[in-house]
């Protein structure tokens, strides 16, 4: 010892000559400073001759062998100087093998006791200047005359007042298994500095955190409480057990799974208790689970509030959300668009000057070619678009679908169109208006699917919206890929966009899909006084415009889905013609060939598309489809065929510049006459084939916030060769909810 005064010198000799044994009380403390090569820190008990039969005497000799990691920050302290005979009492006989940790500074006058002759020049060194304030970190309660913090809530403290009381002699352990008697340095070097006073220390553990180190330690199935509790499960079966239906009585717990199983058991007699019927409970096993309840105290505590926590916030959500079996989801989407061609485009319509919606085509009656005139570049636009989709679950497997929308779009990309390629080249998708007019709120999509196996499910509704479930692309869909109407679906697709009816969805396996239905057209924008003969007494379900559509998935890896599709079409003639909106895959509008009416057409179309995530940053997209319309004049005409095809490659590049965007660039066309272009009196243009070239990069900022600019060149626009090039950009903002 350093600095040790001359008094001290002459005791130490004093009791080095008598050679009598020093009685240190209950507990008996030896410290014997080191070097600093290890960063452990134990105490060792060893048996002190006994002075006083009366009193349980022990030797305990500490060895800290590196302080320079101690501090006045750990979870208990004792604030004040210790006397040369500082004692502590605790619950329990220590082994001989006992473990704590002392996290304090000795003071300069700091004496060490031990047991044993020391020869005249024993020194205790330590390589520090100590502070006066004797700091030292104990996991065990002190006696009423040594005041100190401890690391643990007292669970009992009427249980812990009794065992004061006892003689030294007497001292066992009353509430704590075996495994808590060893406390290991390693294991509380991570303790919050946070927790510097006594005070503090109740409040972490309301928090949950450990604060203990006998809170780290298991409860194995030797202890005592493992063996009480266990004896109660049999009784009373109160513990389910684990999933496999056993409680696993030879495998050590951790505290609070041993608290978590006591609460168990706990709530179940208290039922047997309650109820008329139940088992009559002993004394003894009352008494049994009182000391439990004491000795597992702060953890039960801890569940409890956790448990009380859990409850609060599930009350709170069910209050406040906005149904207990729907789920509201939404997009909102900002359109600024703009187009321009530099000169006047071609259009086939008898009354270019009107709105692309009110364009009526008609042949020349000199010429019987179609009537052509010029239009010219529209402004720059500002629109919006919304959808709120609700989806219901009544069982946890079925969902009704409910989606409104309402939008006040209207590109300007039309402006360059044809009779009857509204909406078609150069639309961005979602620059549209939702309904037949601005900003009215309509019912998109009404359906509700549910499952007969767990891989077949049924689709039923007044309303299905066909794209949901056929011609899905992985790089073509609208929110995050190729964003034009011509490159989310294939043009040929479908007479009936929405429509009431029944759809199959079957998972033959895990490469193998298939998606079979029946629709008949309900499309939310048409008027229904003239479309949506699936609801009209006249045509109903079965007559008017209908499709029934086969579509097989094979997906050979995660990475590469194809896709073949057949539709057959039954087409409603609209004043003796056939022609868009309800006619695909006929794009444009037809006659017999001379101004003379036709009747119902029919259609079969054909469809392949695939999607192939080469690498992680690259991927293929692409499409074909090839489509006949039978059409069957009103007058002597013979009957006639109307051939096109449409196609499209494109190059994806997701995660480009940062992590979750998208950019895509694609070739395609959307509509190749490839035969009967003499029944057309709009869209075959001058035999040109249409074509465009789309670029579409998708921007997440945030997870709800998403700009997409997107740009497009249609070439030979409305199939004139002789047409300028027409330039289209789109910026859109993206909200999802």
């Amino acid at each position: 010892m350093v600095n040790n005064s001359t008094s001290v010198k002459a005791f130490w000799l004093s009791f080095l000559i008598s050679g009598a044994a020093v009685p240190l009380g209950p507990i008996s403390a030896t410290a014997q400073i080191q070097n600093t090569s290890t960063p452990e820190v134990a105490l060792e008990a060893s048996a002190v001759p006994e002075a006083n039969p009366d009193a349980a005497q022990a030797a305990v000799k500490i060895e800290i062998p590196k302080l320079a990691a101690i501090t006045a920050e750990t979870n208990s302290a004792v604030d004040r100087a210790l006397p040369d005979t500082d004692a502590a009492w605790v619950n329990h006989a220590l082994p001989e093998t006992e473990i704590a940790t002392v996290d304090r500074a000795l003071p300069d006058t700091d004496a060490a006791w031990v047991n044993r002759a020391l020869p005249a020049t024993d020194i205790a060194r330590v390589d520090r200047a100590l502070p006066e304030t004797d700091i030292a970190t104990v996991d065990r309660a002190l006696p009423k005359q040594d005041i100190a913090t401890v690391d643990r809530a007292a669970t009992a403290p009427e249980i812990t007042e009794a065992i004061r009381g006892l003689p030294p002699q007497k001292l066992e352990i009353a509430n704590s298994p075996q495994s808590q008697q060893v406390a290991e340095a390693s294991k509380v070097a991570d303790i919050s500095s946070e927790t510097g006073t006594a005070d503090d220390l109740s409040i972490q553990e309301d928090a949950a955190q450990v604060t203990s180190v006998s809170q780290l330690s298991d409860v194995r199935p030797t202890d005592w409480a493992f063996q009480a509790l266990q004896s109660l499960v049999e009784r009373y079966g109160c513990i389910a057990g684990y999933p496999d239906g056993t409680f696993r009585g030879n495998r050590a717990m951790t505290r609070y799974e041993f608290a978590a199983g006591l609460n168990a058991c706990l709530d179940q007699i208290t039922k047997q208790i309650g109820g008329s019927t139940g088992n009559l409970v002993s004394r003894e096993d009352l008494l049994a689970l009182q000391r439990l309840q004491e000795e597992f105290a702060a953890e039960l505590a801890t569940l409890r509030g956790r448990v009380d926590a859990l409850e609060a916030r599930t009350a709170e959500l069910e209050a406040n959300q906005f149904s207990t079996t729907t789920k509201l989801n939404g997009f909102a989407w900002f359109n600024l668009t703009g187009a321009f061609a530099g000169e006047g485009v071609r259009v086939e319509a008898t009354n270019g000057k009107a709105a692309p919606l009110d364009r009526v085509a008609g042949r020349d009656p000199v010429t019987n070619r179609p009537i052509v005139q010029r239009v010219d570049d529209p402004e720059i636009t500002f629109s919006q678009l919304v959808w709120l989709t609700l989806t219901t679950s009544f069982t946890g497997k079925d969902e009704l679908i409910t989606q409104l929308a309402v939008g006040n779009g209207n590109s300007p990309a039309n402006q360059y169109t044809s009779t009857g390629f509204f909406n078609t080249f150069g639309t961005p998708f979602l620059d549209q208006t939702a309904g037949g007019n601005p900003n009215e709120v309509i019912l998109r999509e009404l359906s509700y699917r549910f499952p007969l196996t767990n891989s077949l499910q049924v689709v039923v509704g007044p309303r299905i919206n066909f794209y949901r479930y056929f011609d899905n692309n992985n790089f073509n869909f609208f929110v995050d890929g190729a964003s034009s109407f011509n490159s989310n679906n294939s043009p040929l697709l479908s007479a009936t966009r929405r429509g009431a009816g029944a759809l199959v969805l079957w998972d033959i396996g895990r490469a193998l899909k298939l998606r079979f239905g029946y629709l008949g057209e309900s499309t939310e924008f048409l008027p229904t006084s003239v479309f949506n003969s699936a609801s009209n007494p006249s045509q109903g379900l079965f007559g008017g415009t209908n499709t029934t559509t086969a579509e097989l998935t094979f997906s050979p890896s995660d990475r590469t889905n194809l896709r073949f599709l057949y539709s057959r079409s039954n087409i409603q003639q609209i004043g003796g013609l056939i022609g868009s909106p309800n006619s695909k895959p006929l794009n444009g509008v037809a006659d017999d060939g001379f101004g003379g009416r036709l009747g119902n057409a029919t259609a079969n179309t054909y469809s392949f598309n695939f999607d192939w995530l080469v690498t992680r940053g690259f991927g293929l997209f692409g499409r074909y489809g090839y489509a006949e319309t039978n059409i069957f004049p009103k007058t002597n005409r013979p009957d006639g065929t109307i051939k096109n095809q449409s196609y499209q490659l494109g190059l994806a590049f997701p995660d480009l510049f940062k992590e979750g965007a998208v950019l895509t660039v694609s070739y395609l066309v959307p509509f190749d006459f490839t035969g009967g272009r003499r029944f057309l009196i709009s869209g075959g243009g001058n035999g040109g084939t249409q074509y465009e070239i789309e670029a579409t990069y998708y921007l997440p900022l945030t997870d709800h916030i998403s700009i997409v600019p997107a740009f497009y060149a249609i070439g030979n626009a409305n199939n004139f060769d002789n047409n300028p090039t027409i330039f289209v950009g789109n910026l859109r903002t993206q909200f999802s909810f």
